[in-house]
C-alpha cells in the first residue's frame, strides 16, 4: 500500500514537472526571470542596502508563485485532458493528489531554489535558530498558495480561466506584499494595505528572525496565529472542495 501511494506521488512529479522541464527548458529559465529581476532592481535602488532582503524577497517570490501557478497545470489536466477523471477512479485518494502535485511544485522551483539558496549564503546571515524560523515560515507559505490553487481550480471550467486568477494573485502576493523590503519603509497609514495579503505574516516573520525588521513579540506570535490558521483553513477547504467523485 505504502509503494502504491509513492508510485502515484513519483506519477505527479513525472507528470508535471519532469516532463515540462525536459521538454520545455525554457519554463527553467522564466522561473528565474521575476525574482531575481527585482533582486537586481532592489539592489540598485537602495545601493546594496536591502540586498539580503531582497534575496529572502526572492525565495518567498519562488515557493509562493509556483505553488500559485500549479493552479493552471491542475486546471489543464482536469479540464482540457480529463486526467483527474482517471485519476478520481482510481485507487489515489485526494491527499495523494494533492501531496503529488505539491511535490511537483516544488521540483519545478527547485533550479531557481538552489540559485536562490546561493545568494542567501553570500547576503543573508543566519543563526540555526533563525534557519529553522524561516524553513517553518517558508513552508506553511508554500503549502498556503498551493491550497489556494487547489481550492481555485476545482472552481474554474478553462485554463484561461485559471491563468487570470494567477496574474491576479501573483501580483497581490508579489506587490501588496512588503518581501523585497521591510513593511517599515511604507508609510502609515498604507502600511495596513500590506496586512491585506496572507504573505506579509511570513515576510514578517522571516525578516524579523534574520535581523532586518524588528516587530514586538506580540505582533510576532499575531504573524504565526494568522499565517498557521490561514494555512490551515485554506488546506481544508482544498481538501474538502476537491470536489474528488464528482470531478
Amino acid at each position: 500500500m505504502k509503494r502504491n501511494k509513492l508510485s502515484q506521488v513519483w506519477a505527479s512529479v513525472l507528470l508535471t514537472a519532469v516532463y515540462w522541464m525536459r521538454n520545455y527548458p525554457i519554463s527553467i529559465v522564466a522561473s528565474f526571470l521575476s525574482p531575481i529581476s527585482i533582486v537586481v532592481i532592489i539592489a540598485f535602488v537602495s545601493k546594496g542596502a536591502l540586498v539580503g532582503v531582497a534575496v529572502e524577497g526572492a525565495l518567498i517570490t519562488t515557493f509562493v508563485l509556483n505553488g500559485i501557478m500549479e493552479m493552471t497545470d491542475i486546471s489543464h489536466l482536469k479540464n482540457d485532458f480529463k486526467i483527474q477523471d482517471m485519476v478520481v477512479a482510481s485507487p489515489t485518494s485526494a491527499f495523494s493528489y494533492i501531496f503529488g502535485m505539491s511535490l511537483s511544485s516544488l521540483a519545478t522551483a527547485l533550479p531557481s531554489i538552489i540559485f536562490i539558496l546561493i545568494l542567501w549564503s553570500v547576503f543573508v546571515h543566519t543563526t540555526v535558530v533563525s534557519a529553522l524560523t524561516v524553513f517553518a515560515a517558508v513552508a506553511l507559505l508554500m503549502i498556503l498558495a498551493i491550497s489556494i490553487g487547489f481550492f481555485l481550480a476545482t472552481r474554474t471550467s478553462d485554463i484561461s480561466e485559471s491563468y487570470q486568477f494567477t496574474t491576479i494573485l501573483s501580483l497581490l502576493f508579489t506587490t501588496v506584499s512588503p518581501i523585497y523590503y521591510p513593511i517599515s519603509l511604507i508609510p502609515m497609514p498604507y502600511r495596513y494595505l500590506a496586512y491585506l495579503s496572507p504573505i506579509t505574516y511570513g515576510a514578517e516573520i522571516i525578516q524579523n528572525a534574520t535581523g532586518y525588521l524588528s516587530i514586538s513579540s506580540m505582533n510576532l506570535v499575531l504573524d504565526w496565529i494568522v499565517l498557521v490558521g490561514l494555512t490551515a483553513v485554506m488546506l481544508f477547504f482544498a481538501i474538502k472542495d476537491l470536489r474528488w467523485r464528482e470531478a
